[in-house]
Parts: C-alpha cells; sequence; structure tokens
C-alpha cells in the first residue's frame, strides 16, 4: 500500500513538473519583443521594454510546415533510375571526349593558378616584400602583406581542390 501511494505520487509530481514546463517554454515563446536604441545609435532587441527608447515589435506567428511523407513503392524491386527513360543518352566516345576535355581544362587552371602562386610567392618574399612609394604608413605595408598573405592561401586551396577535381577524373 505504502509503495503504491507513492509511485501515485512521483506520477502525480512528474505530470506537474511536465504541465509547468510546457507552460514555461510556452510563456517563453509568446514573449513580447522590444527593439531598442541607445544613445550612440546602436540597436538591441529585447524582452523588456524597460528602458528608454525601446518600442515592441510586431512579429509575425511561427509557421510549421510538416515534412513531405514518404512514398512507398508499389513495387520495391523496381529499377531506380537517375534520369527518365526517355531522357537522350550520350554513347562512350562522346563522353569519353568530353571527359578528357574536361581533365585539360582543369589541368590548364591548375597551370595558370601555379603561376599566379608563383608571382605572389615572388612578391611576398617570405613575408618582406619591398615596400612602395605610396607605403609611407606602415599600416598600409601590413595591410598589403595580410592581403598576399591571403591571396597565396586562396590561391594554395584552389591548386589543391583543382587536385583533387582531376583526381577525380574517370
Amino acid at each position: 500500500m505504502v509503495i503504491t501511494s507513492y509511485c501515485d505520487m512521483m506520477k502525480r509530481r512528474f505530470t506537474m513538473f511536465l504541465f509547468f514546463s510546457a507552460l514555461a517554454i510556452q510563456t517563453c515563446a509568446a514573449s513580447d519583443v522590444y527593439l531598442c536604441v541607445d544613445g550612440n545609435g546602436r540597436r538591441e532587441y529585447k524582452n523588456t521594454g524597460a528602458t528608454k527608447g525601446c518600442k515592441k515589435v510586431d512579429l509575425p506567428g511561427i509557421t510549421t510546415v510538416p515534412a513531405p511523407t514518404k512514398r512507398v513503392a508499389a513495387n520495391n524491386s523496381a529499377k531506380k533510375t537517375a534520369s527518365p527513360s526517355d531522357f537522350p543518352k550520350v554513347d562512350n566516345g562522346t563522353q569519353k571526349t568530353r571527359d578528357s576535355e574536361r581533365k585539360q581544362i582543369l589541368l590548364e587552371e591548375k597551370k595558370a593558378e601555379e603561376q599566379k602562386l608563383a608571382e605572389l610567392n615572388q612578391e611576398y618574399k617570405n613575408g618582406e616584400p619591398d615596400r612602395r612609394g605610396d607605403e609611407r604608413n606602415y599600416a598600409k605595408y601590413q595591410e598589403r602583406l595580410a592581403k598576399l598573405k591571403e591571396s597565396i592561401d586562396r590561391s594554395e586551396k584552389n591548386i589543391q581542390a583543382l587536385d583533387r577535381e582531376i583526381a577525380n577524373q574517370k
């Protein structure tokens, strides 16, 4: 008898906990939003409008859309195709020609990118490029140095991406 009443009491407490948790979540989700502008003109969004310069923002309700249901084919053994049956097909010779042209284009892009990287590295000079006449201010020199380093990093990543693409060719 004691165990049963203890279990019933715990069930009631758990049910009340769930009810109040759901109520708290609903209250937080439905709270008002205020747009506050401080003395410097910065905008802040707050959940209370207690400070000076705050105006309540009217927000539209939250719209939820259920995920589409997954259709199950009537015949599971049916062959799935990537393209419709009436889609035009390309013969093997034409496809091989296209693949070789694509690979040639990728190799040309890689060669151009490697040449660009060599020029950037030559100008960068291991982090000590020559200063230009318009760079009397050291900050301008540092800015150009940072841009050169970013360009070098980007070019190296492009070369790596081209290498991966070339390796993925058939």
